[in-house]
Parts: C-alpha cells; sequence; structure tokens
C-alpha cells in the first residue's frame, strides 16, 4: 500500500510539472501575440499620419510626384516654370504652369496671331507696344500649344462675343494655366460703386482677354468682339483689348456667332462644336 501511494504522489507531481510547463507557454505565446499586435497598430497609424501629411499638408510634394509620374508618360501636362517655349511652336503642348511666364518676347515687334478654326482662319494683329504683359502671355501660352484643339464654348450675342480659351473643362469655368497677370494699366475703383473702371472701349473685331471681377485676374481665357452690342461693356471698361482682327477675320468671328444657340446662364453656345485647331505667331 505504501507503494502505491508512493506511486500515485509521484504521478501528481509529473502532472503538476507538466501543467505548469504548459501554462508558462500559453504565456509566452500571448506576450509574444499580443507585443506583435501593438508594434502592428503604430505602424498603420504612423503610416496613416504621414499619408495625411502628404495628401493635406504639403501640396508641393504632391505636384513632385506628379511630376514624376507624368514624365514616364505625357510630358506635355506636367507644371513647368519659368522659360519661354521655342518661337517656332516645337516645344511640347503645355497647359498647366507653376508660375507666369517671364517676357518672352520683344514688345518693338509685331505678332500677328493666326487662329485655324473650322470655321476659318482668323488673323489678329497684337497690340505688344500698349499691353506687353497681356500679349507677351498670350503669344507664350500659344507657343505651348495652350490652345491647340479647345474650342469656342461661348457665344453671346446680346453683348456680341465669342469666348474661349479653357482647354481643361471647355467653360468659363476653366481653371487657367495656373497664374493671373497683372491689369494693363492698373484700374481705378470707382468710389461710389466699389467697382473697378477702365479706359477700355469695345468695337468689332477686337481680341479681348477675359477676368473675373478681382483686380490682376485675367490668365488665358479670351473673347472676341463681333458687333456693337460689345459696346455695352463700355461702361466697365476693364477687359483687355490686346489685339484687333482683319475684315476677313471679322467674316469668320461674325459667321460663328451666328450659329449661337441659347442656353445657360451666360448666353448659350454654336450650335456645332467649333474648334481652334491651333494658334501660331507670326512676327513681322
Amino acid at each position: 500500500m505504501a507503494a502505491t501511494e508512493a506511486a500515485n504522489k509521484e504521478a501528481r507531481q509529473r502532472q503538476l510539472v507538466l501543467y505548469g510547463g504548459l501554462a508558462i507557454v500559453v504565456v509566452i505565446v500571448v506576450a509574444l501575440v499580443a507585443f506583435s499586435g501593438g508594434d502592428d497598430a503604430e505602424t498603420t497609424e504612423t503610416e496613416t499620419a504621414e499619408t495625411e501629411t502628404t495628401e493635406t499638408g504639403n501640396a508641393t510634394e504632391e505636384t513632385s510626384n506628379d511630376d514624376t509620374e507624368t514624365d514616364q508618360g505625357d510630358a506635355a501636362a506636367r507644371p513647368i516654370s519659368g522659360g519661354c517655349p521655342a518661337e517656332d511652336g516645337s516645344s511640347p503642348r503645355t497647359i498647366d504652369f507653376a508660375e507666369s511666364h517671364p517676357m518672352c518676347i520683344d514688345p518693338n515687334e509685331t505678332h500677328i496671331a493666326v487662329f485655324d478654326t473650322s470655321e476659318g482662319e482668323i488673323r489678329v494683329e497684337l497690340n505688344a507696344a500698349d499691353t506687353p504683359l497681356t500679349v507677351n502671355n498670350f503669344v507664350t501660352l500659344a507657343r505651348w500649344g495652350y490652345y491647340d484643339g479647345t474650342t469656342f464654348f461661348r457665344t453671346d450675342p446680346s453683348i456680341d462675343i465669342i469666348q474661349g480659351g479653357g482647354p481643361h473643362t471647355e467653360s468659363p469655368s476653366d481653371p487657367g494655366p495656373g497664374y493671373t497677370i497683372q491689369d494693363e494699366p492698373e484700374f481705378d475703383l470707382d468710389p461710389d460703386t466699389g467697382q473697378m473702371t477702365g479706359p477700355y472701349r469695345y468695337v468689332p473685331g477686337q481680341l479681348v482677354m477675359a477676368r473675373t471681377g478681382a483686380p490682376n485676374s485675367s490668365s488665358a481665357q479670351f473673347f472676341f468682339t463681333t458687333g456693337t452690342n460689345a459696346a455695352l461693356l463700355d461702361g466697365q471698361g476693364v477687359y483687355v483689348v490686346f489685339g484687333e482682327t482683319d475684315e476677313a477675320g471679322l467674316g469668320v468671328l461674325q459667321n460663328v456667332i451666328g450659329l449661337h444657340e441659347p442656353g445657360g446662364s451666360l448666353g448659350g453656345a454654336p450650335s456645332r462644336t467649333v474648334t481652334v485647331n491651333s494658334v501660331t505667331i507670326e512676327i513681322s
């Protein structure tokens, strides 16, 4: 009987050792899992914070990433800074810029903008002598191909204008090239109304910069005046006139506004798509 009790006692001791060892193993495993899970959570939170910083806190970095992607794909779409395009129009088409352009033209030269449109050719003599900043901006954008393949998206016979120059959205709400230019000249504020007033008067055949009501807000959109109703804009006088077409060009413009179809809040649009195939610059 003593032998039996001794054997039972030895068996119980072996079980306690076994259960104790198992308990230690379980504790170690649980601790390792918990430790591993904590690291993963911290890493996820850190990565999330870094992503939010990149997306919302550092726009320059986003632009840099976009540059890398477009360098591998469509190089013409990347934002660029400074520099002048090739005068022969051979530079890759670019419609987004990081800043306005330097002076790329000689204001003493005569610049002719040739609009090749689906309705005919419009030749415009640009007035660089009186509006050098505006003409420089338009000529430089044209040489970058900014206006190529765009449309005349607005017609408004009530003020006899045709508007274009919005390659991103083909609408007046187009975001533009990424910058604005200075008014020429600097406009005065009417003390009674608080509105800007300018010296410009409008007659048929002019090439004019579009703008918002804010100072220095022109960028790339333009409009042509096609008839005498454009004089209704004289009371404002702040749309910079920087070129004028000839009789043949005015005839093309009048044909385009003859396609007017009412609609929307800004007058309407041509009843068929009128495309500006290209704008090239001649110097004489």
